[in-house]
């Protein structure tokens, strides 16, 4: 089943164009499939919708998240589909099998007086510190993922319109504003930015075209983005736990509290579907009620 698996994850890699991400987690998630199956003495011809809900069974049974067990069904069924077209099973046993009802989660996200005091370090000459600094103020300023910002490249920032084009889930690009602080922080950025560029490399005319890179020249990854936003989070004291992913949130919850419409939310955040951007609706919503039970005086 193994060679059957990496023919899928060739196919996913170069005619689905899938990210490397997606990938990676489905090659996870099939493999502990294939284990699964190897433990039962099952092919993959004989796999039913009764052993896909056993596997899935025994993923809950070991503390799994509804989340987590989602992703592995849905890799499950991309995978069958795949198998089913290749005739080496007769139908899409996943197909009857019901995804697990996800918990549904409020976003978490900062305030915009935390914000302010988060934004509040002084400016510095220091090629990293500057790097960071446009690092986070586009992040917020965007709302765009840590995979698009360390994906985005010098020639796809427009200083004279502020945009960025990115390239979001499924290689789809899309246009995102940022604004005047974001600008201000990326162009003191760009002009130390030689300066992170070891001698050596640029001699060979080895110089990336990404825009935020490490002390080596070279591509930032998510990773370190994380490790930088989780670095000024300690340093600014804030208490709460908070990912890169919460500027995103913050970005769409500050915009959807000053009157900004659901749906261009939507566009901005690149999601497929407005029910995803909805939640942001449920949060503000929250807020509203908060701030009516606190202040009405008859509520």
């Amino acid at each position: 089943m193994q060679d059957k698996i990496a023919r899928f994850l060739s196919y996913l890699r170069y005619e689905k164009n899938a990210s490397p991400h997606t990938v990676t987690s489905y090659g996870r998630d099939l493999k502990q499939l294939a284990l699964f199956l190897d433990q039962e003495g099952l092919s993959l011809a004989s796999v039913s919708h009764l052993t896909i809900r056993r596997f899935l069974t025994s993923l809950h049974e070991h503390g799994l998240a509804k989340s987590s067990v989602a992703r592995k069904l849905a890799a499950i069924r991309a995978f069958l589909s795949y198998a089913e077209q290749k005739r080496w099973v007769r139908d899409n046993a996943a197909k009857i099998v019901a995804t697990p009802k996800k918990e549904r989660k409020m976003p978490n996200f900062l305030s915009e007086q935390e914000i302010q005091a988060f934004f509040s370090w002084p400016e510095t000459t220091d090629p990293l510190a500057r790097r960071d600094r446009a690092i986070l103020e586009l992040l917020y300023a965007t709302g765009i993922r840590v995979s698009e910002l360390v994906g985005l490249n010098e020639e796809e920032v427009s200083f004279k319109e502020r945009l960025i084009r990115v390239r979001g889930k499924g290689k789809k690009e899309r246009i995102v504003p940022f604004g005047r602080k974001a600008a201000e922080s990326l162009r003191a950025y760009l002009e130390v930015r030689p300066q992170l560029i070891p001698k050596a490399a640029a001699s060979k005319r080895l110089e990336t075209k990404a825009v935020f890179i490490n002390r080596r020249g070279t591509r930032l990854t998510c990773r370190s983005v994380e490790r930088i936003v989780q670095k000024y989070l300690r340093r600014q004291a804030v208490q709460r736990r908070v990912s890169p992913h919460s500027l995103r949130h913050s970005f769409a919850s500050h915009l959807l509290s000053r009157g900004a419409d659901v749906r261009a939310i939507q566009e901005l955040l690149g999601h497929e579907s407005l029910a995803t951007t909805e939640k942001y609706t449920h949060l503000d919503l929250r807020r509203l009620l908060e701030v009516y039970r606190r202040s009405h005086p008859r509520s």
